[in-house]
Order: structure tokens, then sequence, then C-alpha cells
């Protein structure tokens, strides 16, 4: 009795060191592969410049397990080869000087950022309001042109194109002045100030130079816009 149980003691300590040294040697390849993609995510991570609003999410590919490399005695070294733009996807290469191997290693960068959309599908000639706008957290590479992280910047303005729901607001999509639209015309300094009316002959944001026509004098001025549907001009 003794000895039966002497036997399946040392057979389970057997089959449990076997066990170990079979998951050791599973797991050593898989160990180098994270190393490899360690080291391709964190060469994206230290190149880009961390945004102020906003984060970024950089993801390394998992390797296909059947690659081989030899453990690397020296410290593995990443680069970015060609001219590629640091979002969406990105092709690292990482290599080995002291086993002379190298492999390039895809890794998904994701950076978003808090852009003004509107709420609501806008037509031509809306003005925005803190009603149909909001902040929402938006991929940066589906950005084009001018957008906006606050409504405040572009409350008040009028919708020149169509804005559907849930696209981010660009510049080129309105104006805080519009052409043909009636403005007031400050001109004046030094505290005295002369208000007019005019017509607005191009579009314009604030600190915009357009050119307005006095609606009096039919006087055609050059004016810097100011606030919604407002034109400074000094003389």
């Amino acid at each position: 009795m003794i000895t039966h149980r002497y036997l399946n003691l040392v057979c389970i300590i057997i089959g449990s060191l076997l066990l170990s040294f079979s998951v050791n040697i599973h797991a050593s390849p898989l160990s180098q592969q994270s190393l490899i993609q360690k080291t391709a995510a964190d060469h994206i991570k230290h190149t880009l410049i961390q945004p102020d609003f906003g984060s970024i999410n950089v993801t390394a590919a998992k390797l296909d397990t059947r690659l081989k490399f030899s453990p690397c005695t020296s410290p593995l070294l990443a680069s970015i080869p060609g001219k590629q733009t640091l979002s969406g996807n990105v092709t690292v290469l990482v290599r080995c000087e002291s086993e002379n191997w190298q492999l390039y290693v895809p890794v998904s960068v994701q950076q978003t950022l808090p852009q003004v959309i509107a709420t609501t599908h806008l037509g031509r000639g809306v003005l925005l309001s803190a009603a149909n706008l909001k902040v929402a957290m938006v991929e940066n590479r589906f950005q084009r042109g001018v957008s906006f992280n606050d409504p405040q910047q572009i409350i008040g303005s009028k919708v020149k194109r169509t804005v559907k729901a849930g696209d981010v607001i660009q510049a080129n999509d309105i104006c805080l002045v519009c052409r043909n639209d009636s403005v007031l015309i400050r001109a004046g300094q030094a505290g005295l100030a002369i208000v007019t009316t005019g017509k607005a002959l191009s579009d314009g944001a604030i600190g915009d130079e357009i050119r307005v026509q006095n609606t009096k004098s039919k006087r055609i001025i050059d004016g810097v816009i100011t606030a919604v549907g407002e034109v400074s001009v000094k003389y």
C-alpha cells in the first residue's frame, strides 16, 4: 500500500515537471514575440507627441506564432521605414544586430481629439447654437481642414454648406459673416466710434478681413470680422 502510494506521488511529481517544462518551451518564443511587439509599439509612442487633449492608442499586431527568432543578446532596435504618416496603420522595422535578424511589424495608431460635431442635420442658412452642436472624440486621421474643439468658437455662425448629423463642423462649412449678409460696421479708434450698417461682399470668420459696402454711402471698404454680423474698420 505504501509502495503504491509512493509510486503515485512520484508519477504526479514527474508529470508536473514535464508539464511545466512543456509550458516553458511554448512560452519562450511567445515571450520573444511579445518583446518584438512591445518594441514596435513603444517606438511609435515615443515618436508621437501626446496631445494636450484627446488620446493616443497604439497597438502592435499579433505575430505569427510559427515565426522563430533566436534570443537577441543586444537591445532590439526599431525604426519607421520610408515616409509614413503616424496615423492609421504604420509599419515598424524591428531588428536584432547581434543575431542578424529583422521583422516588419504592423502597428495600429489611433489618435482621438475633441471635435465640435453637428447633433442634427444642418441645412444652408441655419444658425449654429448650443442646441445643434456638441463635442465628441473623433479619430484625427479622418479630419480634413480646420475644425473646432469648443462650440463657443462658432456659435452664432451660419451654415453655408449642408452638414449631416454626426459630422465634424469645419471652417469651410460655416461663416461668421456670409456674403450678402447685413453687417454692423464699427469705425473708429481711441474710444471714438462711428456705427453704421453695410453689406458683406464675401464670407469670413473671426479675424478675417473682408470687403463690405456701406449701405448709405455705397462706398466699399475693408474691415475685420470681430463678431457675428460685425465688422471693424480703422481710420
